[in-house]
């Protein structure tokens, strides 16, 4: 089944509806926190997973920027100049 939800004014989001089975207690968690937060199972579902998607879309970020730095490592004078521009900040903060 495919629904459409409307974003705003005028614009849709199309939705395949899965199946999904849980475990008694896993659902009694769900439906806890879905009284306790005033949302739909579903829409805990939906966020759930796009979290736990990011996780590797940051981590493959971070492998990249490590690579990154593996292929062009920082110079002395750049890391003179980091370590500076952390200690004025830090300097600078009104502790």
């Amino acid at each position: 089944m495919v629904a459409a939800e409307t974003i705003g004014y005028h614009i849709a989001v199309s939705r395949t509806q899965t199946i999904v089975q849980l475990n008694d207690a896993l659902l009694a968690r769900l439906d806890e926190r879905a009284a306790r937060e005033d949302r739909s199972r579903s829409a805990l579902i939906r966020d759930a997973i796009e979290r736990y998607l990011l996780d590797d879309v940051a981590a493959e970020l971070d492998r990249r920027i490590v690579e990154g730095y593996r292929r062009l490592p920082q110079t002395a004078e750049e890391d003179a100049w980091a370590e500076a521009a952390a200690r004025d900040a830090v300097r600078e903060e009104q502790w």
